[in-house]
């Protein structure tokens, strides 16, 4: 949808029921960059999203979405909304795939939209902070958007993976201030793709990232 309509939407209707419903308390609004950035946050249910997409309303923002555990109907209502939600659509057993999400998740941040990730790449399954990936490091240093931080707590006992849902108010969300990682942009710039170096790169910020949001989750 143009124009972050979808992002409306859920300004105007959603946002205040589900911070009603389920939010308890959020910390650091001051931290969210005027600018777009990359938002990143820990994952433990699907709630994770609707808490992340609010974050950052009225801006047009995209998540990567997984498809290829999607079939049937199912799948195609998950593509249909995708499609409407602005969802980048990422089949995991294809390397073709992961290449397509990386390009286009570095076309929407070039066009001044927000992304947001989790770089534990899927649900935690027992509410823990998992080990991240290196994608969220990959798309960063391809465009130099700032990454922006958020912990999340209690989302996972309201609606854990294969749980029943819980209805109540104990969400409780923490936003970092926004990394730039400027020396690592300075250092990759001669540097091959495939090189060692530049690997060692890629994991230095997802270290960071995620040690990041292991504090912001600590201090709630």
């Amino acid at each position: 949808m143009k124009d972050g309509v979808f992002a409306w939407i859920c300004k105007l209707s959603t946002v205040p029921l589900f911070n009603l419903l389920f939010v308890k308390e959020i910390k650091g609004r001051e931290n969210l960059p005027k600018r777009n950035f990359i938002l990143v946050s820990n994952h433990q249910s699907y709630l994770d999203l609707q808490i992340d997409g609010n974050l950052c309303v009225p801006k047009r923002f995209h998540f990567i979405g997984q498809v290829d555990s999607w079939k049937g109907i199912a799948g195609f209502f998950v593509k249909l909304y995708y499609k409407i939600a602005g969802v980048i659509p990422l089949d995991r057993k294809s390397e073709g795939s992961r290449k397509a999400v990386i390009q286009k998740a570095v076309e929407v941040l070039k066009k001044g939209e927000i992304l947001i990730m989790y770089p534990e790449g899927t649900r935690s399954k027992n509410g823990e902070l998992q080990e991240g990936k290196l994608g969220t490091a990959k798309i960063f240093l391809e465009t130099g958007v700032p990454i922006l931080p958020v912990g999340i707590k209690g989302t996972f006992e309201l609606m854990p993976p294969h749980g029943k849902p819980k209805i109540k108010k104990e969400v409780k969300v923490n936003i970092g201030k926004p990394l730039f990682f400027e020396e690592e942009l300075k250092e990759v710039k001669n540097l091959d793709k495939s090189s060692k170096d530049y690997l060692e790169i890629l994991q230095k910020i997802t270290d960071k990232i995620m040690k990041e949001i292991s504090n912001l989750i600590a201090n709630l």
